[in-house]
């Protein structure tokens, strides 16, 4: 069964490998003898596609030579080989793909002539040849050129053996019943074959319209394209009617249509960076490449059609890196190529990308989505893209001119500038932490300096338009002074004040970076000066000042070389010395810069992100990343990358911590939940306190601790706790409008002065207690010293047995007081002294023998003697934050009368003359014991 059409087959195989066998000998192999290396770089790339197709016959008669052999034993064993061991059944795909990439060589060598322009300089040699081809060839004249015995010499038998094999495969597959286990294959194999010869037809068609548009282009314009134009060509000439092709990657037009684009230039663009846009009217059509937009007309929709299918069918396979199947005609659709693809592209227009290269995610002509885009002069950025521009967060090299090092802009960026949050770090050291905008330091933003650097600096504050801009803090390491002010253009401008390392403070106006006009210098003292000064600080004209004692000096003050300072005035011995309450009041910055403006830069961002609806896409760009911060690491390609958690993963916790705060409501759940965000920097209210930690810091820690800035310190507390609240109760009312909840009506300011002071202030307050107590501490120093002396000039009674009964007694209340340094909450502070006056009471009561109110006239004695006993450091500093920092529901209360008693007795222990039993009372002491 089948021997037959088995039998035509070998005969069929037999006689092709002979021919392709002649063709090697006869044809390729004297046409790639010939000068070795051409001047003409058009003769060159001849050459080039010639060996590529020489290559392509050789693989060709090699699966030839294969399929013959199985043949031979399939006919000399037929009882025992089956019919599907053919190599044509079995391997169908491998053998059409042997044929279609001869095909496609031999096309590419039609399409630029490259087998006349090849043989050009051997034309005697292929006319001695003429007959021996023509035994090759049926139905060419003799007359014909050599270049059109050579094109038909490579064609014409490739042409009749694939139409034999179409007849014979189909004829095979009418002699093979259905239920035979080969029948599936034969089938397969005749459509392949037959759809083989349909695309051979094309790509000859192709070829040839192509080899047709290469002549109607100019000399010059046939030059520019290079070497590489059989491979990936669009073109645009001047206005050309060609039938369109698309071979080997050239793409011209097609039928008889027209393609209407200005210019006379010719482009070659990758059909892998090539998107097929449908026009609205049906006429036209067009290709996105990333920096150009061809238009393609046509008054015959069909022709168009046409047109547009050979154009994405030519782009599926440069995705696929292979031609194939279905062909046009063929009755099937083409597969539409993918919009979002991953290529490597250098751009050539003239732009900010001119000679750039960009290596990632496509779509639509445009890079969008991840990728790499790198200049010639050492520019690398790696992140996000959207329609061509840096969108997202990204990385950012630039090399500097000199030596090798590099600026690193790790930012988010919109519309391909930065904008949002990002951390740069310069050649010079420097690094800056803030947010941009369109490119430039705008909003909040630390720059500082390298430690190491011969003038250490750093800058925390408020930036425009990339200057230092608005309320700033300044440090000059090196000078040892600190600006705490208002900045303009760069310069210090406006009301500021300044504080030194020696604790000597100054407050005016500044311009250009200087003092100007009437100002005051406190020093640490307590000296007080008002006057005015020069741009450098120094006393100069009319002034007045008043020293620690009470004395006044008045006059005109000035300096000279070398002289120091004189003056000449009026001295006053007369005045008492001042209060030292009085003197506490001498704080700087209070007035000048209103408390609710000062970080406007910080609070602003976030209220931009909760009024937008707390959108995830944009919750990275506000509350920041973690990155690598390795200097070392700059010269490798391991420095562009960062520690992330993904937009996707962003939004999804942006849900989270909605949702978290409505199931949290309740007061109790409500302070935990509020514990548990401000302790989170990922969480939008922690990052917020943190955040105003570093501002808190670079106020007043270090140089800033000086005590004529606690009362500045004191209000900004108070103020960020008011701005938390603030928040959170934003982030409640988008997290109900997205769940279709009705939102809460606004708090009245009493039902808010609540809230902050009983739930925000107590959680916050751990975060700016250390820099706020140290101002306490030297605010209040004179006092506390004098309360430690009153405190070891204290005497007892020697030790007998009613001293040590009377110490055992109130042992409990001393240790319960002495608790009151362990906690940071007002509120618990005042609990501590609620307890100790509760264990006071106790003791009394135990003592007579019935339950005792005390009084505040017995009460005092009593606790002046817990407090001596308890020796707590800084008791003045303690009682003045409590004061200053309790909640005011409580004033008039018991906390307030028990805070009071507190207070007095620190003001008696401070006379050096007290003692114990001098206080008055309504009983003696010694009936308690």
């Amino acid at each position: 069964m089948c021997s037959r059409e088995e039998e035509a087959l070998r005969r069929l195989e037999e006689v092709f490998s002979a021919t392709l066998a002649r063709i090697n000998s006869l044809v390729l192999q004297p046409l790639l003898e010939t000068t070795p290396e051409p001047s003409d770089p058009q003769v060159r790339e001849c050459l080039r596609l010639v060996q590529q197709l020489h290559q392509s016959s050789q693989r060709l008669w090699e699966v030839t030579e294969e399929s013959l052999h199985s043949l031979r034993e399939r006919l000399g064993h037929h009882d025992a080989v089956g019919l599907e061991s053919l190599l044509l059944l079995r391997d169908a795909d491998r053998v059409l793909q042997v044929h279609v990439e001869y095909i496609e060589s031999y096309a590419s060598c039609v399409a630029v002539q490259a087998f006349q322009k090849a043989a050009k300089k051997r034309r005697e040699f292929w006319r001695g040849q003429r007959k021996a081809l023509g035994q090759l060839l049926l139905g060419v004249s003799s007359e014909a050129s050599v270049g059109t015995t050579l094109t038909q010499a490579l064609r014409q038998p490739l042409a009749h053996h694939v139409q034999q094999y179409v007849l014979l495969l189909l004829s095979l597959g009418d002699s093979v019943t259905e239920p035979h286990p080969a029948r599936e294959l034969v089938v397969h194999a005749a459509t392949l074959f037959g759809n083989l010869q349909s695309f051979m037809r094309q790509a000859l068609d192709q070829a040839l319209a192509t080899q047709a548009l290469w002549h109607s282009l100019s000399s010059r314009l046939r030059v520019s394209l290079g070497p590489d134009a059989g491979h990936d060509l669009l073109v645009r000439g001047r206005d050309c009617r060609a039938p369109v092709s698309v071979v080997g990657g050239l793409v011209g037009a097609v039928g008889r249509g027209a393609v209407g684009v200005k210019g006379h230039s010719v482009h070659t663009f990758d059909l892998k960076l090539v998107w097929v846009d449908p026009g609205q009217d049906g006429c036209t059509f067009h290709l996105l490449t990333p920096e150009d937009k061809l238009s393609f007309c046509s008054k015959n929709a069909q022709d168009l059609m046409v047109w547009q299918w050979k154009v994405t069918q030519a782009v599926c396979q440069a995705l696929r890196g292979k031609k194939d199947f279905p062909v046009l005609g063929a009755g099937l659709e083409p597969s539409e190529p993918p919009t979002c693809r991953c290529v490597a592209y250098t751009f050539r227009a003239e732009g900010r990308l001119c000679q750039a290269t960009y290596e990632g995610e496509w779509c639509r002509g445009r890079p969008h989505g991840r990728g790499t885009l790198r200049w010639p002069d050492g520019r690398n950025h790696v992140g996000s893209f959207c329609q061509g521009l840096e969108h997202g967060f990204g990385i950012r090299l630039v090399p500097q001119a000199s030596e090798d090092k590099f600026d690193c802009y790790k930012c988010h960026w919109r519309e391909g500038s930065m904008c949002g949050y990002g951390i740069c770090e310069y050649g010079t050291d420097e690094v800056y932490k803030g947010y941009f905008w369109a490119g430039l330091r705008h909003g909040f933003g630390v720059l500082e300096s390298a430690p190491q650097a011969p003038q250490p600096c750093r800058y925390t504050g408020h930036w425009e338009k990339g200057q230092r801009s608005g309320y700033g803090i300044e440090e000059d390491g090196d000078r040892g002074e600190r600006y705490i002010g208002m900045w303009q253009a760069d310069q210090r401008h406006g009301l500021g004040v300044m504080v030194t390392q020696a604790g000597v403070c100054y407050q005016g106006t500044f311009q250009a970076d200087k003092m100007v006009g009437p100002g005051i210098l406190l020093s640490e003292d307590d000296s007080l000066y008002e006057g005015t000064f020069t741009r450098d600080l120094t006393l100069v004209g009319k002034g007045k000042v008043t020293f620690p004692n009470g004395f006044t000096l008045e006059g005109s003050f000035g300096s000279g070389s070398g002289k120091g300072l004189h003056t000449q005035g009026v001295l006053d011995t007369a005045a008492f010395p001042p209060d030292p309450s009085s003197t506490r009041k001498r704080q700087l910055g209070v007035g000048a810069f209103p408390v609710e403006s000062r970080w406007q830069g910080v609070y602003g961002p976030f209220r931009d992100f909760i009024s937008a609806g707390c959108p995830g896409d944009e919750q990275e760009a506000l509350l920041g990343f973690h990155v690598q911060n390795s200097r070392e690491l700059r010269k490798s390609q391991e420095y562009l990358c960062c520690e992330r958690t993904q937009p996707e993963a962003c939004a999804g916790r942006m849900e989270d911590v909605l949702d978290e705060l409505l199931l949290h409501r309740e007061p109790r759940a409500l302070r935990e939940c509020l514990e548990k965000a401000l302790s989170s920097s990922r969480h939008p209210l922690g990052k917020l306190l943190r955040t105003l930690m570093l501002t808190f810091q670079a106020t007043y820690a270090g140089i800033g601790a000086n005590k004529h800035l606690q009362m500045l310190a004191q209000e900004e507390v108070k103020q960020h706790a008011r701005e938390l609240w603030a928040a959170y109760r934003g982030l409640l009312q988008v997290a109900l409008r997205r769940k279709g909840q009705a939102p809460e009506e606004d708090e009245d300011p009493e039902a808010r002065d609540l809230q902050v002071h009983s739930l925000v202030l107590p959680l916050m307050l751990p975060s700016f207690y250390s820099e706020l107590f140290t101002l306490y501490l030297l605010l209040h120093e004179s006092e506390d010293s004098l309360y430690s002396q009153g405190i070891a000039n204290l005497t007892f009674p020697p030790c007998h047995r009613l001293s040590l009964v009377r110490d055992k007694c109130f042992l409990s209340a001393t240790e319960c007081l002495q608790k009151i340094i362990t906690t940071v909450d007002p509120r618990e502070k005042l609990e501590v002294l609620e307890k100790t006056y509760g264990e006071i009471e106790a003791t009394v009561s135990r003592v007579l023998g019935q339950e005792h109110k005390l009084p505040m006239d017995d009460l005092l004695p009593l606790l002046i003697y817990v407090v001596s006993r308890a020796r707590i450091q800084h008791l003045g500093a303690e009682i003045h934050l409590i004061r200053d920092m309790m909640d005011p529901i409580h004033t008039g209360g018991l906390y307030d009368f028990l805070l009071t008693a507190l207070e007095s007795c620190y003001e008696h222990i401070q006379k050096e003359d007290m003692r114990l039993h001098r206080f008055p009372g309504r009983w003696d002491s010694k009936e308690l014991w």
